[in-house]
């Protein structure tokens, strides 16, 4: 009884949300709250009420993720400073060329193609980091997934202005095909990864989250210069919808996740054949750390996946009149959303950890491959207009 009467007590000392917020959270609020108005203001005649909503929507989410992960704050100002900057030097799409900032730097290609050199360089720091088990390299990797997530959303925050002054001002968000989301899935994969891994206080779980953001990096360069894929062509009409804005960006946050968790699924196989007393135990995370991460992931990941798929069947049905279909697509997207329930059913009621968990995260990204990837190669049906 003594001991619920403390525990209590510490509950109620501890300080509430706005006790805790530092001068610079608060700034951090001024700061979006008036960027937002800027935009607001001078965009009104091109915003409809939805994109009216999803830009408040967005502010109130930077506010959150700047409040609750500091780090985050310095990454979002630096984009925002970076497209803006780029963007006052686009008066048409020939300045990408002419131009010397952005033809090497911060045109949507130049900055894409640095998140494409980046992220691999970071791989290969974390690489050496594990093997040697140097701090500082480790430190080094930590900055070059920064600076790789910063090119990559620079890069698609610019390429939307860029398609609003392609011919015809066709505008649109650039998660419309496989090129556009493959960048964002790099950058959303990484970001996720970033804050685990300062919420852990470890980079040792880095080059198995890298591993998997270079393998899309080494697809989106093979789609980039074999197929041209960088071009920006006009959306089909299936996808000229506001829906768009919200239900890729969400399926990608469930899709980074499920990918985070796969290769630490390989992480964990490693390390439960490392000895305690072996000196790659101390460059390897540890199964703890593995476990509760591979937990977190997935039950985000699920969370995000649900509402896209929840937002996809209303896209669907002001697209093509009916909520589901059971095309290709939606069928696997069922069939990736069984498979984590599954998982997290068992994680949940019988507390099931280790090896086998670890071996479903693993399978569970080849599941989520096929959904994401295969169906658009080997299948057709609604969403033919995704294939390779």
């Amino acid at each position: 009884m003594a001991t619920s009467r403390e525990e209590l007590l510490r509950e109620m000392r501890q300080p509430s949300l706005l006790q805790r917020l530092s001068v610079g959270d608060w700034a951090w609020l001024a700061l979006v709250v008036v960027a937002t108005i800027a935009t607001c203001v001078i965009l009104w005649e091109a915003m409809n009420r939805y994109e009216v909503v999803i830009t408040i929507g967005t502010a109130a989410t930077m506010v959150g993720l700047g409040w609750h992960w500091s780090a985050s704050k310095y990454y979002m100002a630096l984009v925002c400073s970076l497209s803006l900057f780029a963007i006052s030097r686009y008066p048409d799409l020939a300045a990408g060329q002419a131009d010397f900032f952005l033809r090497y730097l911060l045109s949507s290609q130049s900055a894409i193609m640095w998140m494409s050199a980046i992220f691999p360089a970071a791989t290969l720091a974390y690489g050496v980091a594990l093997v040697t088990g140097n701090a500082f390299t480790a430190r080094v990797a930590s900055v070059l997934t920064w600076a790789g997530a910063i090119a990559g959303l620079v890069g698609l925050l610019v390429r939307w202005h860029e398609t609003h002054l392609y011919a015809g001002g066709i505008g649109y968000i650039p998660v419309s095909n496989l090129y556009e989301v493959f960048v964002l899935f790099a950058l959303m994969t990484a970001l996720i990864y970033l804050y685990y891994e300062a919420a852990q206080n470890t980079r040792t779980m880095g080059f198995f989250v890298l591993l998997i953001i270079s393998a899309s990096i080494g697809f989106l360069l093979w789609y980039h210069f074999e197929r041209e894929a960088y071009q920006i062509e006009p959306l089909v009409p299936a996808l000229n919808s506001y829906w768009m804005k919200i239900h890729v960006p969400t399926n990608f946050v469930g899709y980074g996740c499920f990918a985070i968790a796969a290769m630490l699924g390989v992480a964990y196989l490693i390390r439960a054949r490392v000895a305690d007393d072996s000196p790659w135990a101390a460059r390897l995370p540890t199964l703890k750390q593995i476990d509760e991460v591979s937990y977190r992931t997935i039950a985000l990941g699920f969370a995000f996946f649900t509402v896209a798929t929840i937002l996809g069947a209303l896209w669907a049905a002001e697209a093509w009149g009916r909520y589901w279909s059971w095309d290709p697509k939606e069928s696997w997207a069922l069939i990736v959303w069984l498979n984590y329930a599954g998982w997290l059913h068992l994680r949940y009621t019988k507390g099931l950890r280790g090896k086998p968990m670890a071996w479903w995260a693993i399978a569970g990204l080849f599941v989520t491959t096929f959904a994401f990837l295969g169906v658009n190669m080997f299948l057709s049906g609604l969403h033919s207009y995704g294939e390779l």
